[in-house]
This record gives C-alpha cells, structure tokens and sequence, in this order.
C-alpha cells in the first residue's frame, strides 16, 4: 500500500531542460524522508508537483491518499508547506501574518489569534510580534514563514531547505519542532543540503541529480557507500605532506585528498580506532610531526562526490533555478498557501498566467 507520499514515475520539462526524469517516491505515514541533491537536481520542482503548484508532464502523485492531479485542492487542505524562500508580507506584523494564515484556513479569528500567539513563543518571535516583518532579519522571515506553515497540523508536510539562513540555535529548535510534529503522526518530506540535518531527522534518505534518484537508504548506508570512515591529518610543515601522503595511501581504500593551503590530508579507510592507531605510529615512525589527526563518518561533500561526482553547492540549474537563486521558468518561488484559498480570477500559485498548463485549479472548490 502506497505512503502517506507518493510519486511513480514524475517528469517535469522546462524547455529542453528535464527537471525530473522518472522520479519515484514512497514516503510511510508518521516518517521523514530525507530529499538531498545539489544544486538544481530536482528537488524543488518534485516539492513543487507534489504539493500541487505544478503539474507533471507525466506520472502520477499521491499525497494523504488523495491523487494530486484529479483532487488538488482536497491535497491542498490535507498538506503544510515552508518553500524555499520566506513568504511573508512585509506590511503585516509577525503577529497578524500568522493571524491571517489562520482565518486563510477558516479558523476563527479567536483562534488564529491564539494560535499565532503561541507560534510566536514557540519560534522566539514575542518580542518582535508587532513589528511590521520589513524590519525583520532573514533568519527572523525564515522562522516566521516556518511558523505559518505549522498555523493547522496537517497530516502532511513539506519543508524544502527550511533550515537555510537559521543560526545553529535556531535550527536545533527547529528540528525538535519537527521531531515532535513526526512523534504525533505527521508525515514529511524534508529537502536539505545538510547531510547532518538528514541524518538527525529523516527515517529514510533519497539522493536526486538530473532529475532522476540515483541512492536511497538510511544515512548510515549512503555513507557506507563513500568508504564508511575518513582519516584527516594536518601536518606541522608543508614538507611533511609528501611522507604523509605516502602513509596515507599505504592503509586508505581511496584516494588520498591534499589540502596544501591548510597542509590536511583525507583519505577513505576502514578498521577504525585500530587503523588510527597503526597510521600514527607508521608517521611517528618516519619523523612527522602532527597538529591534528583525527577519525571521522563521510560529511555531505563526501557523499555527493562519491553519488553524482561533483559537490553539493555545484552544479547547473534546471527547474529548481536554485543555482542562482532565479525561479523555474513560469514559476514563482513557493510559499505558504491556504488550502482551496485561491481567488477564481488569479492563477495557481507558483504560475504565472502564461503557462496555464502548469496551473491546477477548480474554480468552484477555490471560491468556497
């Protein structure tokens, strides 16, 4: 039985570009996965499909058991989303933005008021809550936006990069936010850059490059498949680097990476504590003297380098436009929507009124 998310067979053209190539997903109900990628793989323009603000080419989508293409605003109703970019109006308060996000949802004003109120403490924003958001920092936006997208619990969430911009205080409070919304039932679809953030948050892990995934598994498995272990050794002189670089591909099951600005060297291993200890005596023994030598798991570069063979922050835009921070063609960045709230004379959000073809509305259910 298909997830609480899921997708067969997803392509999305722009142009001759192919922002999705056959994408399959399957997300159990009350779990996380995990959607990383570098830059414009595809992941904004799958959130983008799946949450109803564009329409494939082909394939089918399925979210809280509804099918995206023949019931979108029913989707719409059942789904919460923080898209990539803050979506808050900067003539409004923090306060009254999330107020009208809830009457958007058809809440009574005395509950979106309580609401917003507790949002506001929970994502440290009391203080500023009557400020216009124009006066707000970048990370404040992002935690309001976030907030706005957690105003209903819906049984579904979507969170494309939500972390981005968010101080390291911010973004652990953020994740035991998520945590909590998962222990209650909530299904999510994260996409992140950060393989530490998937790794704390996410039950399952889907890599994605050109369109297409090209891994899945547990974080522990995807840095299995790069070597499993890192050994770094930061040498005290830069004539040190050749003697150690030798030791290094003596015990590695890779190639040894030199940092000469930095005189670190990285190397892929296995053994452990045991092999740690063996390299340090084969460099003591040939007069190198060490500032740091270290044992360490695959960081996100790792990963990448080793699935799609480039690093995270490389690589070309395609329909996701996150390579230089430009939209997909006949695309706005995603925001926060109600559910079913788009007037009958305005377009979908997330098109424009050029390209009626990747709109999904139903007049008669957005008037309501």
């Amino acid at each position: 039985m298909p997830g609480a998310i899921y997708a067969e067979g997803l392509v999305k053209t722009f142009g001759d570009v192919r922002a999705l190539d056959g994408v399959d997903l399957d997300v159990p109900e009350g779990t996380v996965l995990g959607l990383l990628g570098p830059n414009g793989a595809g992941k904004t323009t799958a959130v983008r499909v799946l949450t109803t603000l564009l329409q494939p080419d082909s394939g089918k989508a399925v979210v809280a058991g509804i099918d995206v293409l023949k019931h979108p605003n029913e989707v719409r109703r059942n789904i919460g989303l923080s898209g990539q970019f803050a979506a808050v109006d900067e003539y409004l308060t923090g306060r009254e933005n999330l107020q009208m996000v809830g009457q958007l949802y058809q809440q009574s004003a005395r509950a979106a008021k309580a609401r917003a109120v507790e949002l506001l403490e929970r994502f440290n924003l009391t203080d500023a809550a009557d400020r216009t958001t124009k006066t707000y920092s970048g990370g404040m936006r992002r935690r309001l936006d976030l907030a706005a997208a957690l105003v209903v619990s819906p049984p579904v969430m979507f969170m494309d990069e939500p972390t981005t911009g968010l101080d390291p205080r911010n973004r652990q409070q953020l994740w035991g936010i998520i945590e909590e919304l998962v222990a209650g039932g909530t299904t999510l679809l994260l996409t992140t850059q950060y393989l530490e953030e998937a790794d704390h948050l996410a039950h399952d892990i889907c890599v994605i490059d050109h369109g297409q995934v090209i891994a899945r598994g547990t974080a522990d498995e995807l840095k299995a498949r790069t070597g499993g272990e890192r050994v770094e050794v930061v040498v005290h002189e830069r004539d040190q680097i050749t003697p150690t670089h030798d030791v290094l591909a003596g015990f590695g099951k890779g190639e040894v990476m030199v940092a000469q600005h930095t005189r670190k060297l990285t190397v892929p291993v296995t053994g452990g504590a045991k092999l740690l200890a063996e390299i340090i005596r084969e460099l003591d023994a040939r007069g190198v003297e060490i500032d740091d030598i270290g044992l360490r798991r695959p960081t996100l570069d790792d990963v990448f380098i080793s699935l799609t063979g480039h690093a995270a922050e490389e690589g070309q835009a395609n329909g996701d436009g996150q390579a230089n921070g430009t939209t997909a063609p006949g695309t706005r960045a995603p925001g926060t929507t109600a559910p079913g709230a788009t007037a009958p004379s305005t377009t979908a959000p997330g098109a424009t009124a050029t390209e009626p073809s990747d709109t999904i509305t139903d007049p008669k259910e957005s008037a309501k």
